[in-house]
Parts: C-alpha cells; sequence; structure tokens
C-alpha cells in the first residue's frame, strides 16, 4: 500500500530546493538521503532525496533527478509516497488501513464506510461516505471515534447531533423543513 510521505510545495533557491508539507510522523526517515519515493504525476515516477534540512520546523528537500528553480517550480503540489504495511505502533493506523471499514453507531447501525482520513491544522478528519458519492468528515477523536478495529472491518462513530447527513435529514423533516425563526414583522 501507498502511503503519503509529503506533499511539495514552493520552490526554494536556484538548485532545485522544494519546500514540503510533510504528512510523516517519521520524516527523518521518509525523507533520508538516498530515499526513493512515488510521485502522483504523470511525468514524474519516482523522485530521489539528494538532500533534506529543516529550517524553523519546515522541511526542505532537493531530489537527484531536479538540479535547477524550474524544475522544482514544476513539482509543485505532487503528493510523495512509500510503501507501507500495517502501522506497528499502539492506536495508530494508517490511511491505507481505514479506507473500506463499515462506519457504525454505537447501537450497531451501518452510518457508511471510511473512504479516506484527511490532516487538518488541528485533528486528523475520518472521511466518509453516508451515500455513494457523498463524503462526510468526522473529527478522528476518542470520544466521537470510539472504536478503531481494522481486524473487525468496522470502526464506531458516537458523533453528536447534525454532524450526520441523515441526522440533518432527520432534522429537516422534524421541523416540516421550516426554518426556525420569528414572524413578526
Amino acid at each position: 500500500m501507498e502511503l503519503i510521505v509529503a506533499r511539495i510545495d514552493r520552490a526554494q533557491g536556484l538548485k532545485g530546493e522544494v519546500a514540503l508539507t510533510v504528512r510523516s510522523d517519521r520524516p527523518e526517515q521518509r525523507l533520508a538521503v538516498g530515499a526513493e519515493l512515488h510521485a502522483d504525476a504523470p511525468e514524474v515516477d519516482t523522485l530521489t532525496v539528494a538532500s533534506a534540512r529543516t529550517y524553523k520546523g519546515r522541511w526542505y528537500v532537493r531530489f537527484e533527478e531536479v538540479t535547477d528553480r524550474n524544475g522544482a517550480e514544476a513539482l509543485r503540489g505532487i503528493n510523495l509516497s512509500t510503501d507501507a504495511e500495517a502501522s506497528d505502533e499502539e492506536n495508530a493506523w494508517y490511511p491505507h488501513e481505514l479506507e473500506g471499514l463499515r462506519v457504525e453507531l454505537p447501537d450497531g447501525t451501518v452510518a457508511g464506510t471510511v473512504i479516506g482520513l484527511e490532516q487538518f491544522p488541528a485533528q486528523d478528519m475520518l472521511v466518509i461516505a453516508e451515500r455513494p458519492g457523498g463524503r462526510t468528515l468526522i473529527p478522528f477523536v476518542r470520544q466521537i471515534v470510539p472504536v478503531v478495529a481494522p481486524e473487525e472491518g468496522r470502526v464506531v462513530i458516537d458523533p453528536p447531533g447534525g454532524l450526520l447527513e441523515a441526522d440533518s435529514a432527520n432534522l429537516d423533516s422534524a421541523d416540516g423543513g421550516q426554518e426556525s425563526g420569528s414572524d413578526a414583522d
């Protein structure tokens, strides 16, 4: 399975270095000199790390295949990934381990399927499809996602009211589809 390690942001300097938005909790290993990373662009297949450094908490990398600023600018927006198996940490999962899991409510009602995991500044968000083509973001915190059981093929969510589409539909039908407010002019 592919694990996204970083996204390439802007070019830095004239010799092909780029700034990265890191998505790995082990950037020292994933971005080590000589590491080969898969690129999600048709014109680029693999990039090999030639040098890596941090400055003020930001990662900067130069690749063997890119030698100038123009080449670096052409990489902007490309995701870099590596092959990964299952996570060996307790209570930690790679996105590919979660994708496809059945999403259940505490009473066992099926609410949808996990289609991804997105990283936001405050916390990770579990992305679920309640219906085909739908997409609902669920904060991936223990209070809302108390059970993650890939070996059982499921996660259990206990969301606050209104977070799921089904909750919104029930709220709309409960008030007759009318918006609340005053009738007074």
